[in-house]
């Protein structure tokens, strides 16, 4: 008779108000999923990390985010198997002695978000960080990481703490921030040590009229989409190898549940990408209105913002705008605007989780049906045609698109099944004769690129150069450094 599976009671100690470590939870859950392991999982019901008796705990093992001081010094003496998880640091004294570590490579985080900053054409560096203190051992361990890329390339670069985000302190940051950032020469690249940080950094260049990324570019760390949807400008940011550091520890722990010992092992995970947004978009410019004017429409391109809003903001007349925006862009203000609708547009159907009206309504199209003509336009494609695209790319395939006729005015014709969820039926006649005439004043420079959805800001994710191995290597290459 088949003996019947153990099961194992598992506490997980993470503070889930953070991506990091909710991406560290779904890595456990995907490694018992594609597993047979039977573990009974503890966690506080508001997924937080509550200390208080866990060294009585009556349980079989614990999988930890030693990043935490208090939990490190609680569990260093536990009777149970623990799996710490944490940061990478390169005093390794930092490591507990007789527990296996998992970390996440800070070098190869802070390196990345670095290289993608020099890619993009920025001179200048600076690290927004948190202020020192044993809770952010971690930030301070990123700054060591910043100054030794820069000491590498011959350079210098700022690095600012600020202070802590509190309700009582929150205008004294911001206006320590805004100050900080107007000291900083430009054009500036900015590493923020993580999104949270970012995303007060984007605020506080806004409130200061300072244009992102043409003079800040800001690139966050986490990937986090809360981060994202309190924005106005997409913030780059580094994605961590969290999963993938989850499902080790998870790996590890099963191990030991079934006699192995891997005292002192430390598996440091690469980052898995960054991906790509509209905060470190940087191109040079000359022109301070041109600086301004995208400044000002990518907050609110979607918002229905017409060329003399632009102009209002900018503080020049409107032909002397277009005149900036041709010497500068080759494009007028109106194919300025119209671009970052259409990129926030194919964002939002790569995600397919909107029906194609509430896409229009969201990036500012009038109707459904002008939405589809600008993609025709544009993209030689219908919005369902682009999803498509995205689909047969994922999965490796060459399939192309069935060829659709196309009138002389650039609007394609589109199945009526497309078109369903619409409940305008007029065509944006006025829209489309004016998208024209802007196409033609600007010499028939198109806003987009055609056919490359793959190339699209929000879409593609650029790969780290050094991917996360799989579990077995990497726990095969810490114990050979034991």
């Amino acid at each position: 008779m088949k003996k019947a599976q153990t099961t194992h009671r598992i506490a997980l100690l993470f503070n889930a108000n953070k991506i990091y470590d909710r991406d560290i939870i779904t890595g456990i859950g995907n490694y018992l999923l594609s597993t047979r392991v039977a573990w009974d999982l503890f966690l506080e019901e508001d997924f937080r990390a509550r200390l208080n008796g866990i060294e009585h705990w009556d349980g079989d093992g614990i999988i930890a985010d030693f990043d935490d001081p208090a939990v490190a010094e609680t569990l260093a003496h536990c009777h149970l198997p623990v799996v710490a998880v944490g940061s990478s640091y390169e005093d390794t004294t930092f490591y507990p002695e007789k527990i296996p570590y998992i970390a996440t490579d800070n070098a190869k985080v802070v390196q990345l978000a670095y290289d993608h900053l020099i890619g993009a054409g920025l001179p200048r560096f600076a690290l927004y960080s948190l202020p020192e203190n044993p809770n952010n051992r971690w930030a301070q361990e990123r700054e060591h990481t910043f100054r030794k890329l820069l000491a590498a390339d011959g350079l210098e670069g700022e690095i600012y703490r600020g202070l802590s985000t509190t309700a009582l302190g929150w205008h004294e940051a911001t206006e320590r921030l805004q100050a900080w950032l107007a000291s900083l020469p430009k054009p500036v690249g900015v590493i923020a040590v993580t999104d949270a940080r970012a995303r007060q950094l984007l605020q506080a260049c806004v409130q200061a009229n300072i244009p992102v990324p043409e003079q800040v570019a800001i690139v966050g760390i986490d990937n986090d989409p809360l981060t994202r949807t309190l924005t106005r400008i997409p913030i780059t940011s580094v994605i961590q190898g969290a999963e993938e550091m989850g499902r080790t520890a998870a790996h590890l722990l099963h191990r030991m549940l079934l006699g192995a010992r891997f005292p002192g092992t430390v598996i440091r995970v690469p980052p898995v990408g960054i991906n790509v947004l509209e905060s470190t978009d940087h191109q040079p410019l000359a022109s301070p209105y041109v600086m301004r004017a995208r400044h000002f429409i990518r907050q609110y391109a979607c918002q229905g913002i017409k060329t003399e809003q632009v102009a209002d903001y900018v503080g020049v007349s409107r032909s002397s705008l277009e005149e900036h925006f041709r010497r500068e862009l080759g494009r007028t203000v109106h194919q300025e605007i119209l671009r970052h609708k259409l990129e926030h547009a194919q964002a939002l159907l790569a995600k397919n989780e909107v029906s194609n009206a509430e896409v229009a309504i969201r990036c500012g199209f009038t109707s459904v049906q002008y939405m589809y003509a600008v993609f025709r336009r544009e993209l030689d494609c219908t919005p369902k045609e682009f999803q498509e695209r995205l689909r047969a790319q994922a999965d490796g395939s060459d399939v192309g698109l069935a060829g659709k006729p196309v009138t002389a005015t650039g609007v394609g014709e589109f199945d009526a099944s497309e078109l369903a969820d619409s409940s305008d039926s007029v065509v944006e006649t006025a829209e489309m004769a004016s998208d024209a005439m802007h196409a033609s004043h600007a010499g028939g420079v198109s806003s987009t690129t055609k056919g490359t959805p793959g190339h699209t800001q929000g879409v593609a994710v650029h790969r780290s150069s050094q991917g996360a191995s799989t579990l077995a290597d990497l726990i095969k290459t810490a114990q050979s450094r034991a």
